[in-house]
């Protein structure tokens, strides 16, 4: 059960070889079992759990079961929910209680999903590594000693530790498919706009998109049927007919147009990465798909566009947090100034102050033009190489992540090479594209590789069956981490 498919599970629900209180309570064992080693999930509530199980298994006897009626999701710590704290990672909201749930979670409870738990993530989803957590760091489950990648990294480890057979994450320039990359799992960014932001608590409003991580493509295609959707609360929210994200599984890869951009296979990829990568294309070419060499001239740009646009949207969205509505509030101060000071001070990590602290910077008085429209003006370019990519090639594949996972504080004194990990991560956000990462690999150390596929605006369908259609020929999608053998 601890590696099966989503419709796997689904379908031992439905012949009534487990029941999703059993099942629950499977998955609620292994937590307890590994998350000491592992500290992927900062709440877990496990008469909720069992509650919400019982209800999934009433639905069931009366005929009123769909795909997801009864399986366990986990959630990242950065969704609301009701009734159970959400923290975003930070000091500032550990004793925090929504009083309402986020779209997704809505969307997941009227789907008979059980809420599993709440994981662990870097701070305000700001870090590539899940270094940044007021709850302490996140350990891969290939090499405890290592990071499982951010901000989603409690979500990621999760599933690679079969703590849970699914979770969500958001990715705000690679915080979905880096760590499903550097932890053996599938992950996938969904165009922006097309899962609603309502209860996600915002980082850089016009780039954080939530999106799923799972073993495999087919559970991804599962869950963004459920995650998707219109929602008026949310003005960024696409009004679109609802679709089946798993109806290009069978996909034909004869003929499909692969670009693979040069920018993406340069200095700085390791050669393990590089390797697993080149072996992976060469199925698809294998399989009668066509590989056109693109360029996207713009990738180096990419990184400092992000780190001038995420932190000016952050210093705003964060400018919330003072003390006076909800969060964290310092005991002592002299007057309202120093209230705010105080609270900011003990509220926030290191990275979110540095981050709150660049945003203002370029957003301030002299300095606007000089980087924050510099930057938008960058981002539109970023966007344009890829629609003249995207004339012609069907889909755009790559690394994930340079690297393979490096080790716990090996980043962490310096943020610029932390940064430089998100480099094959952010152009995609910064367009607005979809993006997904699957496992193709391991590294000569045993750590999994990558690779990331990426398409043309609600081209998710297609890059699912792509996916899909690679990990029906290989394994490396349900290999065990070896830190939590099945």
């Amino acid at each position: 059960m601890l590696n099966s498919t989503l419709s796997a599970l689904g379908a031992a629900l439905a012949a009534k070889q487990v029941s999703a209180v059993e099942l629950t309570g499977l998955f609620l064992a292994r937590i307890r079992a590994l998350d000491g080693k592992l500290n992927a999930f900062i709440t877990v509530d496990e008469e909720h759990s069992l509650a919400q199980a019982r209800v999934a298994d009433e639905r069931r006897s009366h005929g009123a079961a769909g795909p997801l009626t009864g399986i366990p999701v986990a959630h990242k710590d950065i969704y609301c929910t009701r009734g159970l704290r959400t923290t975003c990672g930070s000091r500032m909201l550990a004793a925090y209680t929504s009083p309402y749930d986020a779209h997704v979670i809505e969307r997941f409870d009227a789907a008979g999903a059980i809420q599993l738990g709440k994981t662990n993530m870097d701070e305000f989803a700001m870090g590539s590594s899940n270094e940044t957590s007021h709850f302490g760091p996140v350990r891969n489950p290939w090499d405890t000693a290592r990071v499982p990648g951010g901000s989603s990294g409690g979500s990621a480890a999760a599933v690679a530790a079969r703590m849970a057979p699914a979770a969500t994450g958001t990715d705000t320039g690679g915080s979905i498919r880096q760590p499903a990359a550097l932890s053996g799992v599938s992950g996938l960014k969904p165009t922006y706009g097309v899962v609603s932001r309502y209860g996600m608590i915002a980082f850089a409003s016009s780039l954080d998109q939530g999106g799923p991580l799972a073993k495999s493509a087919a559970d991804l295609a599962l869950l963004m049927n459920t995650m998707a959707g219109f929602d008026a609360r949310d003005s960024t929210s696409l009004e679109r007919p609802a679709e089946d994200y798993g109806r290009e599984l069978n996909l034909n890869l004869a003929g499909l147009r692969i670009g693979l951009p040069k920018e993406y296979f340069g200095d700085g990829l390791e050669p393990d990465v590089r390797a697993c990568v080149r072996e992976a294309t060469r199925w698809f070419e294998g399989q009668g798909a066509k590989m056109i060499e693109i360029t996207l001239p713009n990738t180096a740009l990419a990184v400092p566009v992000y780190y001038v646009i995420a932190p000016a949207e952050a210093s705003s969205n964060l400018s919330r947090f003072d003390g006076v509505r909800y969060g964290h509030r310092a005991g002592e101060y002299a007057d309202l100034a120093e209230m705010y000071r105080r609270t900011r001070a003990e509220g926030f990590g290191t990275e979110v102050k540095r981050r709150i602290l660049i945003g203002t910077y370029v957003l301030s008085h002299g300095y606007y033009d000089a980087y924050y429209l510099q930057a938008q003006r960058a981002r539109r370019l970023i966007a344009k190489d890829f629609a003249e990519a995207f004339a012609r090639c069907d889909l755009i594949m790559g690394p994930t992540s340079p690297t393979t996972a490096f080790a716990l504080g090996a980043k962490a004194d310096d943020p610029v090479q932390m940064y430089l990990n998100d480099i094959f991560t952010i152009p995609a956000p910064l367009a607005g594209l979809p993006g997904l990462s699957i496992p193709c690999g391991f590294d000569a150390t045993g750590l999994p590789v990558g690779l990331q596929i990426m398409g043309d605006y609600f081209a998710e369908a297609k890059m699912l069956g792509a996916a899909h259609r690679y990990q029906q020929a290989t394994d490396w999608h349900l290999r065990a981490a070896r830190e939590a053998p099945l």
